[in-house]
C-alpha cells in the first residue's frame, strides 16, 4: 500500500482522482487502474492507492483523451491554462433531474449528466455527485482545485437540501440529526435541520450538511426510521439553485464561484 505523502496539498488516492474527474465510480476506477488503463504523467500506474496531485499531475485514461492536473484540460491546452487559468476556467451549474447518473458513461446505458450539457463545451467533470434518484444543483468544472475545495470534507463547504420523507419525525429524531450519530461508516457531523411542512403522510425538511458520503441523507433517515421520497440539492455555499429548471444549466460568473466556496 502506498504511504500518504507528508507534504500538504490537494492530493487524493488515484481511484478517487478518477472518480473526481467524472469518469465513473471508485469501484470502476480500481478495475481500470489494476488493468493498466490509467496513466499519471505518462506512466502506467496499477496501484489504486497511489497518491496523486490533482493540480500538478496529468492523469489520463487509455480510452479517454481527457486530462486531470492543472485544470483538467486536454493536453494541447495545458500550456495556455497554466498561463491564463482564470480566463479558461469553466464552471457550470446543472439542475440534475432524477433518473440521470453523475458519470461519463453508464454500464447500464442510463442517461448521464453529459447528455444534458450543450454541445461544444470544453471537457468538464462533476465536482461531487448526486445519486441517480436525487435531483438539484450539480457543479461541473475543468478546475480541479475548485472541485477539491467543494468536495473534500475538511473544507466544510455547506450543501443545502430539501428533503421529503415519509411520516413525521419526532423531536428526538431531529435532535439526533442535529447532534450527529453513528452510521455504518462512522459518525455523522452535526447538521442543520428545519421542518418546512408536515402533512399526514410526508414531511418536508431543509437540511444543511458539511460532508457528502455516498447516499448519506437517505441512509441517515433510513437509520432513524424514515424513507426519503424526494431529495433535491438547492444550494452549495451561498450559491442557490434558484429558478434553474430540471435539465437546464448555466455558466457561472466569478462572483457565482465565490458564492460557492463562501
Amino acid at each position: 500500500m502506498s504511504k500518504k505523502p507528508m507534504a500538504a496539498g490537494r492530493r487524493v488516492q488515484l481511484h478517487r482522482a478518477c472518480s473526481k474527474l467524472g469518469w465513473g465510480s471508485r469501484t470502476q476506477a480500481i478495475d481500470w487502474i489494476r488493468a493498466g488503463k490509467i496513466h499519471v504523467d505518462g506512466q502506467v500506474v496499477t496501484d489504486p492507492l497511489t497518491w496523486v496531485d490533482l493540480d500538478q499531475q496529468r492523469i489520463t485514461r487509455e480510452d479517454e483523451s481527457r486530462v486531470g492536473g492543472v485544470f483538467g484540460t486536454h493536453p494541447s491546452e495545458k500550456r495556455r491554462v497554466s498561463q491564463t487559468p482564470h480566463t479558461l476556467r469553466l464552471v457550470i451549474a446543472l439542475h440534475k433531474p432524477a433518473g440521470i447518473v453523475t458519470t461519463r458513461r453508464d454500464e447500464r446505458g442510463r442517461k448521464t449528466v453529459y447528455d444534458l450539457l450543450p454541445p461544444g463545451l470544453p471537457w468538464v467533470f462533476p465536482a461531487g455527485r448526486l445519486d441517480a434518484d436525487s435531483e438539484g444543483l450539480l457543479i461541473l468544472t475543468n478546475d480541479s482545485a475548485l472541485a477539491v475545495r467543494l468536495t473534500e470534507p475538511g473544507e466544510h463547504v455547506p450543501k443545502k437540501y430539501q428533503v421529503t420523507i415519509r411520516g413525521t419525525p419526532s423531536a428526538k429524531t431531529l435532535d439526533q440529526l442535529r447532534r450527529g450519530f453513528r452510521l455504518s461508516d462512522g459518525p455523522t457531523r452535526p447538521c442543520e435541520v428545519r421542518v418546512i411542512h408536515s402533512g399526514e403522510q410526508t414531511t418536508v425538511v431543509h437540511m444543511t450538511l458539511t460532508e457528502g458520503r455516498n447516499r448519506q441523507i437517505r441512509r441517515m433517515w433510513h437509520t432513524l426510521g424514515h424513507r426519503v421520497k424526494r431529495l433535491v440539492r438547492i444550494g452549495i455555499g451561498k450559491y442557490q439553485l434558484g429558478n434553474l429548471k430540471p435539465g437546464e444549466c448555466r455558466r457561472l460568473t466569478p462572483n457565482d464561484v465565490r458564492q460557492l466556496v463562501s
